[in-house]
């Protein structure tokens, strides 16, 4: 793509602006698990409050302004869509992967729960496995589990059933 020397800048800001937002919902994903996750575990969320504001708006910053240092510096061309050098990319790559584990973890560790808390509390209604099963496929797209399946699917150029699929 030609980028006018005029509107790369703009476009390099918006590209930034957008890994920002990127990093920030797979951030949040993970602050809603953990808050979720000790929700469960019968401990106030409240008082992390603020460590979970940090974790899903102050995180994105220490992997986004590497990453635009690193574009700056090693591949400063046209409006920064492309990801030539594959180690500049991972630098967005990796804390995102990170986030979709760890929510995967998160994500077992509730279930688990709920499955302990439907098990002690044996209702004779048979809506229960029914309320178990809602509240498991509830939480696939909240925590963002589905993204395990595709998390390591290239974001490049190029064919694949994976990528296609994603």
């Amino acid at each position: 793509t030609v980028v006018s020397p005029q509107a790369g800048p703009a476009c390099r800001v918006a590209q930034s602006l957008a890994q920002y937002c990127v990093g920030a919902n797979y951030a949040w994903a993970m602050a809603e698990g953990l808050f979720l996750l000790r929700l469960l575990l019968a401990t106030s969320g409240r008082r992390c409050l603020p460590a979970f504001l940090l974790l899903g708006w102050g995180v994105p910053v220490l992997f986004v302004v590497p990453w635009v240092v690193l574009r700056y510096l090693y591949e400063n061309e046209g409006c920064w869509e492309r990801n030539e050098k594959v180690a500049v990319w991972w630098v967005i790559r990796c804390p995102i992967l990170v986030a979709v584990a760890v929510n995967f973890v998160v994500f077992v560790r509730i279930v688990r729960i709920l499955v302990a808390k439907v098990r002690a509390h044996q209702v004779s209604r048979g809506d229960t496995r029914l309320r178990l099963a809602r509240s498991t496929l509830t939480l696939i797209p909240l925590l963002g589990v589905h993204e395990v399946v595709f998390a390591l699917a290239g974001e490049g150029e190029g064919g694949g059933g994976l990528r296609l699929a994603r």
